[in-house]
């Protein structure tokens, strides 16, 4: 079983979070609580966290300063934030954590999920890895972006949709190119010389979902397609569309469309 934390001062929103996760990964992660920075800190070490689902403003320490604390002892711990657009002023002025995500509140439970389930792929594999005493070397592989990328100079707090709409471009064409590789927000917020709190801010204003989402909906739109030929195996579509865990890849897939890929395919040729 994967250990994941939630920690979040309001309480309400703390429960509905657990009852939400509970319901749909409660027999594959064990989900402690906390109700501040401190307390998260607490619990990463006593219970030895894998998953931390921070809300960034909590009193005393707060996410980001939890999360510098917990980056510091541990790499490959799975961080997704909690926040909302008013505190990216102060999110982005952290030191990078590689947080995996920025779920913006409010965020609908297709969107959370999308991310958590990542999450947990990503801390299964680490522990698999730990486990072979296996060097992590060679994972993660990077991809240059386009010439065109834009500067930090190029800020868009202005609103300014010219450069709005050439940001757009340039992720759009990023993805288009690179969603059958394993990509990160990190690697393209680098690339684009943003932080990660404000590139997650920027790429919200463009497609109204958050990373995670989009590229998953974009790679499922992709196999919707492959899935339309059949002689092509699921298994290589699977692979095809970035996801080398042809099981994952169906769990995704069903989680967007509501059935899984060789279910879709079959109503392809049904209705055809």
């Amino acid at each position: 079983m994967l250990r994941l934390l939630i920690a979040d001062d309001e309480v309400i929103e703390r429960k509905v979070l657990y009852k939400t996760l509970q319901k749909n990964i409660g027999d594959q992660c064990v989900i402690f609580q906390a109700e501040n920075g401190r307390q998260a800190l607490r619990v990463y070490e006593e219970e030895k966290i894998q998953i931390a689902i921070l809300d960034i403003e909590m009193p005393g320490i707060n996410g980001i300063e939890a999360a510098q604390k917990i980056r510091e002892k541990d790499k490959e711990c799975c961080i997704i934030f909690l926040t909302a657009f008013d505190e990216f002023s102060y999110a982005k002025k952290a030191i990078t954590v590689r947080a995996l995500d920025y779920l913006l509140k409010p965020y609908d439970e297709q969107e959370l999920m999308l991310v958590v389930e990542e999450a947990m792929r990503l801390a299964a594999e680490y522990q698999a890895n730990r486990q072979a005493a296996e060097s992590q070397a060679g994972r993660g592989q990077k991809y240059e972006l386009p010439e065109t990328a834009l500067s930090a100079g190029d800020d868009m707090e202005d609103g300014g949709q010219v450069r709005l709409s050439k940001v757009t471009e340039i992720i759009s064409h990023y993805i288009e190119t690179n969603y059958m590789y394993d990509i990160s927000m990190q690697d393209l917020a680098r690339h684009m010389n943003y932080s990660e709190a404000y590139f997650c801010k920027l790429f919200k204003q463009c497609f109204n979902k958050n990373f995670t989402s989009y590229l998953t909906e974009y790679r499922v739109e992709e196999a919707k397609r492959m899935l339309a030929e059949p002689t092509v195996n699921v298994k290589d579509i699977g692979r095809a569309v970035g996801y080398s865990d042809s099981n994952y890849f169906a769990k995704v897939f069903k989680r967007i469309t509501g059935q899984s890929p060789t279910e879709y395919r079959l109503c392809i040729f049904q209705r055809g």
